[in-house]
């Protein structure tokens, strides 16, 4: 009901509707049927206490009926407001997520974070991460954060197993709170994100962003230090593993399905030509990197390692 009465908002009304209960006629004091026989003060001043019980055994039918009403009518605001309410949210909410309004998107999903809704919920994943990723948000904050974007994916992935969405944003956060929870946990939590990730790009093999993010866990263990593999063997018979070949393959992958889609993934392609020592395509991609419209910092930060590398060439050269 708390979530119903925060979506009257939402919800288009009819002429004459107002978001609350309403009293009757006869509740209010208008006349109607509630109004029953008119008590004369004798018989009211003569026996008190029969007047208390006649009135309360009087009103009870009535005020179950009104329960009764009240709940039903909550009940079909709710189920409006899941039918056209949430749609307007989530449009509301990509509006934000586009615009780059971080913190406003995250105080309009927590308002839902009661909600059953798969597609609520693993926008409140996304932007519960994004607001631990903030230069602003202090370490301890940034903690309650990660785990608390992971609750909200695993909730999103429980209500739709269907979701290429949840799957990828379950996926990412398992690696966020690997941070926190020591080697052995990120490497065994390297498993299930391989497999969520892989998940989502079957369910929909057009996201390019689940294509990435499988090429970075590719690459990610590609490059992984003889040290941490000898743990990852002492702890795991079969750790995870995995060649720059594999990531190469799905960074060009990802373009294909959409050119251009993000900074990092040119940059990514340019580092993986690097360690296969084609410097040729290497430069290519660093290039495309450095040159892409910077529209957040990320893409700042991108261009200014692409061109640091590219500078790296002409030094050696």
């Amino acid at each position: 009901m708390a979530l119903a009465a925060r979506l009257w908002r939402f919800v288009p009304l009819p002429r004459g509707v107002f978001p609350g209960p309403r009293l009757s006629r006869a509740v209010a004091g208008g006349r109607g049927r509630g109004c029953g026989r008119r008590l004369r003060g004798p018989e009211v001043m003569g026996n008190l206490g029969a007047f208390k019980r006649s009135l309360l055994f009087s009103a009870l039918p009535y005020l179950g009926f009104e329960a009764y009403r009240l709940f039903s009518q909550a009940a079909v605001v709710h189920a409006t407001a899941k039918v056209f309410g949430v749609e307007e949210i989530l449009e509301q909410a990509d509006y934000l997520y586009e615009s780059g309004e971080t913190e406003k998107l995250y105080q309009l999903l927590t308002q839902y974070k009661e909600s059953e809704d798969a597609e609520l919920l693993w926008r409140l994943a996304r932007a519960s991460r994004d607001i631990a990723q903030l230069s602003g948000t202090s370490e301890e904050e940034k903690k309650l954060l990660v785990y608390e974007a992971l609750e909200y994916a695993k909730r999103a992935l429980e209500k739709n197993e269907s979701s290429f969405a949840a799957h990828k944003w379950y996926a990412i956060c398992i690696s966020d709170v690997g941070d926190y929870e020591g080697i052995k946990a990120k490497i065994a939590n390297a498993y299930v994100i391989k497999e969520h990730f892989e998940k989502a790009i079957e369910l929909n093999p057009k996201d390019a962003t689940s294509i990435h993010l499988m090429g970075i866990w590719c690459y990610t263990f590609a490059e992984m230090p003889w040290y941490q593999r000898r743990i990852a063997k002492m702890l795991f018979a079969t750790p995870p593993s995995s060649t720059y070949e594999e990531a190469l393959g799905y960074f060009h992958r990802a373009e294909q399905v959409d050119p251009n889609f993000y900074s990092k993934n040119l940059l990514l392609l340019g580092k993986t030509y690097l360690k296969l020592h084609n410097k040729k395509l290497a430069a290519f991609w660093l290039m495309k990197a450095k040159d892409y419209p910077a529209h957040t910092e990320e893409d700042k930060q991108i261009q200014t390692e692409a061109a640091q590398l590219l500078t790296g060439f002409s030094d050696k050269n």
